[in-house]
């Protein structure tokens, strides 16, 4: 509809300035400028990730058993699903910043035509560009209209246990199931950019994405770096191939879940997070860390379980606020000599693994609680284990230990001791097992143990024994299944009665010894 500047124009200018806004009118939405930076945070990632990916390519040696030509066709084929790959990611980008760029075009025009209108001295004032009925006008997003704070929601559960604010674009939806539960649509990579973007802009501190992308997001926006005030980021549960350079901006960042992806490598700048204090890389397909990964000196709790280690970096040692590191479910093979620096350490899970030996450093560790070895290859537990006092847990079960050290069993804060199914490796028991006043539970089952130590009787805080498929003659099977006390008190009273029988013995032989040759001298004299 024409404005009332038109009312007394001539027919042909007031039909042109029609067929203008009904032009204009016929447009899809204009995009917001949120999103429009969304679009070409999205563009410069796939770019760079395609350039990346194709220089990876453009690396690989022909194999040996391989004719070049036909590997020089393998390269060409695996270019070419990159590009189509990175076409799709940036299609519906490139198809937004078009639409902006459209727009950009008529508001040039339409600034061009209200001058030619307006300087006529027949026509009144004309709208500007900024709008013709309003709606030339292209306004930023609200925050209310660009984020949802499902923590600020008393009345709404969520059931993909979001924490904090979860911003959402425009172009989300979240659905209201009929439990009352959020179900969060998911996310394409311009989505989650525009996402990325309300984030920066609303300063947010906590921002959960935990299985809410799309299958086919393999990468992050670069724009990730600003959010230089998140304090908590959860990227769990998703398909994500690589993190982009730039999440070493992330300064303030003290959580950091990305368990559950498909990460290969971590990049040079992660180190410079170095206010992490917990961090969760389970589940990935990480085989190394970065040199920078030393300068996490703040970091707390560290997850490294399931993935394709065969070695920990000897800077692990600069983690030395670190108190809890699982590296279960790994191809470790042995440990550095610097985890002994760890000096924090409470908790460490090894299970899983390929370990033959654990270092003598491991004794340096004197606040370690938990250590767990289950399921290696380890044959001998170093004596410099006898130094953790305060050790309450180990399990080296699933092992081929042939013997603990004696020196162990000056760890009298022990409570649990695993050292089942070794098998044909164990056959004895250390002589002063009877030290570890507080042990709680005991397993030795699936070994070749014969007899108990005698220092046995002393557990009184025993209160689980297992000993299945083990052939104990002392004490015997039947006496086990009796409860770890029974056993205890039987091993007190074997000790009591060899003991007596063996006083009695050396005084009889004693009697012998003196009255013999009394009456052999006797005899001799008559």
């Amino acid at each position: 509809m024409a404005s009332a500047a038109t009312d007394d124009a001539p027919p042909a200018y007031a039909e042109t300035v029609e067929e203008i806004t009904r032009i204009y009118k016929s447009l899809p939405p204009r995009p917001s400028v949120e999103e429009v930076e969304a679009a070409n945070s999205v563009l410069h990632t796939v770019e760079t990730e395609q350039n990346l990916q194709l220089e990876e390519i453009s690396k690989q040696q022909t194999p040996q058993d391989v004719p070049p030509e036909l590997f020089s066709v393998l390269q060409e084929v695996k270019k070419a699903m990159v590009s189509f790959k990175s076409h799709e990611q940036r299609k519906e980008a490139a198809q937004l910043v078009e639409l902006d760029r459209i727009f950009q075009v008529f508001d040039g025009l339409i600034q061009k035509a209200s001058s030619l209108v307006s300087g006529g001295d027949f026509l009144g004032e004309v709208p500007d560009s900024s709008g013709v009925d309003g709606e030339f006008e292209r306004k930023p997003v609200s925050s209310e209209e660009k984020s949802v704070d499902f923590a600020d929601q008393e009345d709404v559960k969520s059931g993909g246990d979001l924490k904090g604010v979860y911003p959402m674009s425009c172009s989300s939806k979240a659905i209201v199931s009929s439990s009352g539960e959020i179900e969060v649509e998911k996310l394409d990579l311009l989505q989650v950019a525009a996402v990325i973007e309300n984030s920066a802009k609303t300063k947010a501190r906590i921002l959960d994405l935990r299985g809410k992308l799309l299958d086919k997001v393999e990468w992050l926006p670069l724009s990730l770096g600003k959010l230089s005030t998140l304090s908590e980021l959860y990227l769990a549960q998703s398909r994500i191939m690589a993190l982009p350079n730039s999440i070493g901006s992330l300064e303030t960042l003290t959580k950091l879940d990305i368990r559950a992806n498909q990460i290969i490598n971590l990049p040079n700048s992660f180190g410079e997070m170095q206010n992490l204090t917990d961090l969760d890389l389970s589940a990935n397909r990480l085989k190394s860390l970065p040199e920078s990964f030393q300068n996490l000196k703040k970091l707390i709790n560290l997850d490294l379980s399931s993935n394709g280690f065969s070695s920990l970096p000897s800077t692990v040692g600069n983690l030395i606020s670190l108190q809890r590191l699982n590296v279960e479910t790994n191809d470790l093979e042995e440990l550095p000599h610097s985890i002994g620096s760890c000096s924090s350490l409470l908790e460490l899970r090894l299970d899983f693994n390929k370990l033959k030996a654990l270092p003598e450093a491991i004794g340096n560790l004197e606040c370690l609680e938990i250590l767990t070895l289950h399921y290696n290859r380890v044959k001998r537990l170093p004596s410099t284990m006898g130094n953790l006092c305060q050790l309450m847990e180990l399990d080296v079960s699933f092992n081929e230990l042939e013997s603990i050290p004696e020196t162990f069993c000056f760890n009298a804060s022990l409570k649990k001791l695993n050292i089942g199914k070794n098998f044909a490796d164990l056959r004895m028991l250390p002589e002063s097992l009877g030290n570890l006043e507080m042990l709680e539970d005991l397993d030795i089952s699936y070994n070749q143990i014969r007899a108990l130590p005698d220092s046995f009787r002393f557990l009184s805080e025993l209160r689980n024994f297992h000993a299945d498929q083990t052939p104990l003659e002392v004490p015997p099977m039947h006496i086990t299944k009796l409860g770890a006390q029974s056993v205890v008190q039987y091993m007190a009273d074997f000790v009591a009665e060899r003991d007596l029988k063996y006083q009695q013995t050396k005084k009889k032989r004693g009697f012998c010894s003196y009255i013999c040759p009394l009456l052999c001298f006797g005899i001799g004299n008559g």
